[in-house]
């Protein structure tokens, strides 16, 4: 039995590995397809681009994984991140806010819609995906009643308020671009990482997406921990908002529509499991740039905006596809056949002969194989004889 449970655990732990490689595998080829196929697609400008617009995505997505892991949905993340820079801007521009306090409101708006996301789901008991379909809305009304339905600027690289600007993005006197954000994005995945896998946090937000109810019994706060989830993820859509404002400097209301399909399909495609349970902070942040690339390499082969949405629901599907995949094959028990048992036993003999080379033990390999090759034949038969026998019986019983 103990044999049994140990290949068990080796079989999972080889499917674990996999899954870890299959992300930054694609991350490889996609990039590499671009490259040979697209036009002036391997530039570092192009290199600037892609970093550029993986900052939001990136940041809500860390916020989004979060919340997968304890098995609930966020819907909201990518108005809330817009709503959240709208209303910074409208203080700043209309109500005369100072740029860091402008700054920290969006933060701050960002955290107060995550917790009363928390609120609905965790203390409220509503479905993570109603709720956060409500909260979508709510964000999307509220930044345009806020902004009065009109576009908020921040001030420009150079000007005196524009200070926020160099943190995501640093020009040289030679004009050359510097991706510092990416600094900023790998250092809040690096910090979202230590709190997932060596806190208790962490250990309580698994937890509770592996099984509530069990972990509720086990004396875990579950409505605590499912709530910090979203308010974690509403933080850094405030984040995200920072870094929109930042890039594009332009924030139109009524946005964001969309950008929480971006950032759920880089948690999955990073091995974030829909179901709960299972996610890593780190793959994430592949997933993010996989879909980063996506979207600046498909331009450069000429195609549409039609075929680049096309092609980005494609990857969706794909991501949910593998996702449901990847559970399938976690959670499968493999049963092994009296014959497949012997099989096993005989090799696992086998391969302790072949480190010795005397003779002799080449002798017993030979042997044993022999032996093993005829009686295995002929356990299989049997197995498949009985199993057509039992067929006609069920057969004959259904008749």
């Amino acid at each position: 039995m103990s044999e049994k449970i140990e290949n068990m655990n080796d079989s999972m732990k080889q499917g674990v590995n996999l899954q870890k490689l299959l992300a930054p595998l694609a991350l490889v080829i996609v990039y590499a397809f671009f490259a040979i196929f697209g036009r002036n697609f391997f530039s570092y400008t192009t290199l600037v681009n892609i970093l550029d617009s993986s900052y939001y995505i990136g940041f809500i997505a860390i916020g989004v994984t979060f919340v997968i892991i304890t098995g609930g949905i966020d819907l909201s993340c990518g108005t809330i991140m817009m709503a959240a820079a709208i209303i910074g801007g409208t203080a700043y521009k209309t109500w005369g806010w100072p740029m860091w306090l402008s700054l920290l409101l969006i933060i701050v708006v960002g955290t107060a819609f995550g917790f009363f996301n928390g609120i609905m789901v965790s203390k409220l008991s509503l479905p993570p995906f109603i709720a956060t379909l409500g909260t979508m809305m709510i964000s999307l009304g509220v930044g345009s009643i806020v902004s009065n339905v009109r576009s908020a600027t921040f001030p420009a690289r150079g000007a005196q308020d524009g200070w926020f600007k160099g943190i995501f993005k640093y020009i040289t006197p030679n004009n050359t671009s510097i991706p510092t954000g990416a600094i900023v994005l790998f250092g809040t995945a690096f910090i979202a990482y230590i709190i997932l896998t060596r806190t208790k946090m962490g250990r309580y937000i698994f937890a509770v997406g592996s099984n509530k109810e069990a972990a509720r019994l086990s004396g875990v706060d579950v409505q605590k921990w499912e709530m910090m989830a979203y308010v974690v993820s509403g933080f850094l859509a405030g984040v995200g908002g920072i870094a929109f404002a930042a890039v594009y400097t332009t924030v139109m209301p009524a946005q964001g529509q969309g950008f929480e399909l971006y950032a759920i399909a880089g948690a999955v495609i990073g091995g974030t499991s829909l179901s709960g349970g299972a996610g890593s902070v780190l793959g994430t942040m592949i997933g993010v740039y996989i879909m980063s690339v996506l979207r600046s390499g498909l331009p450069s082969m000429d195609l549409q905006s039609q075929y680049q949405t096309f092609f980005t629901g494609v990857v969706v599907l794909g991501a949910v596809l593998l996702d449901i995949y990847r559970t399938k094959k976690a959670t499968e028990v493999k049963v092994l056949t009296p014959s497949a048992e012997y099989k096993e036993k005989m090799l696992k003999e086998i391969a302790v002969l072949k480190t010795d080379n005397s003779p002799a033990a080449r002798e017993k390999i030979s042997k044993l194989r022999k032996e093993m090759n005829s009686t295995y034949s002929a356990m299989v038969k049997k197995e498949k004889e009985e199993k057509m026998l039992l067929k006609k019986q069920e057969k004959d019983f259904q008749k």
